[in-house]
């Protein structure tokens, strides 16, 4: 066999094992974000639900019912629970 088919042999094997390695690590980012979709988070509320709770927080806050510190775990708890 000549050099220079010897060489684009190589060079055609080469390319195909780079197509196959990318179809591979594709799939694996597929099968990882199937399976990030299916996972849960926990449980979340309806949307105005959480909303209303928000919005009555902030009224809590602002009348100084509660403070800062409180009011800030209170509201990204709240947060968390939003499905967004």
């Amino acid at each position: 066999m000549s050099q220079a088919r010897f060489q684009k042999r190589m060079r055609e094997k080469a390319r195909q094992e780079k197509a196959q390695a990318k179809r591979e690590r594709k799939e694996e980012r597929a099968a990882e974000a199937a399976a990030a979709d299916i996972t849960d988070d926990g449980p979340t509320a309806p949307q105005p639900q959480v909303l209303a709770q928000l919005a009555e927080l902030h009224e809590q806050f602002d009348a100084d019912a509660i403070e800062f510190e409180e009011f800030e775990q209170r509201k990204h708890e709240l947060l968390a629970e939003l499905d967004v």
